[in-house]
């Protein structure tokens, strides 16, 4: 009996974790109200000519889309979220599910600084036209300011305000990202 007793809690315990492993959503996209959580941030702030745009599709995804320009300085179009508590800690991982074009994309977080266009970064890859779920270790995020890496600015995860995807690759042109979700797992 109490070796039957053991593997059934073995058991719950497994499916519990299991349901666990999916993680806690930060972002879905399931409202077109959804989309005041985030905002468009392109290089017009630097004198650049690119358009990039988002919107909350009728599938419930976020679009993330529009035109990179390198004319007058230019060269990145990103979407963040506006500022709230995260609630991120130290061992987190991000898992994001996504659709790209088969460009190379930035996520970045943010934290509340004084200093403009200071966050802390890390890259992915996309498949072009194949929905993916790409894993984002916080810990490896790197600090950058104007896309240069800042040395000795550890993440500290607690601080993170807000998210979002850069795309700043050199190359003109069109692009297309859809994000499904945007999750976050705890190392445990």
């Amino acid at each position: 009996m109490f070796l039957r007793t053991l593997l059934v809690m073995f058991s719950l315990g497994s499916v519990a974790l299991a349901a666990d492993d999916d993680g806690r959503t930060v972002f879905s996209f399931e409202k077109a109200e959804d989309a005041k959580q985030w905002q468009a941030v392109n290089d017009g702030v630097m004198g650049g000519l690119s358009e990039g745009r988002f919107k909350i599709s009728d599938d419930k995804k976020m679009q993330f889309f529009g035109t990179l320009s390198l004319e007058n300085n230019g060269g990145f179009a990103s979407v963040r979220s506006r500022p709230t508590k995260l609630q991120l800690k130290g061992g987190d991982t991000l898992l994001v599910r996504l659709r790209g074009d088969g460009r190379r994309y930035n996520f970045n977080l943010y934290v509340p600084r004084p200093r403009t266009a200071f966050s802390y970064r890390t890259s992915f890859e996309t498949k072009k036209d194949k929905w993916i779920e790409v894993e984002l270790p916080v810990d490896k995020f790197i600090a950058t300011w104007f896309g240069r890496i800042v040395k000795d600015q550890p993440l500290n995860p607690t601080e993170v305000s807000g998210m979002g995807i850069l795309l700043g690759d050199k190359k003109a042109g069109p692009f297309k990202l859809e994000v499904d979700w945007i999750k976050v797992k705890r190392t445990r």
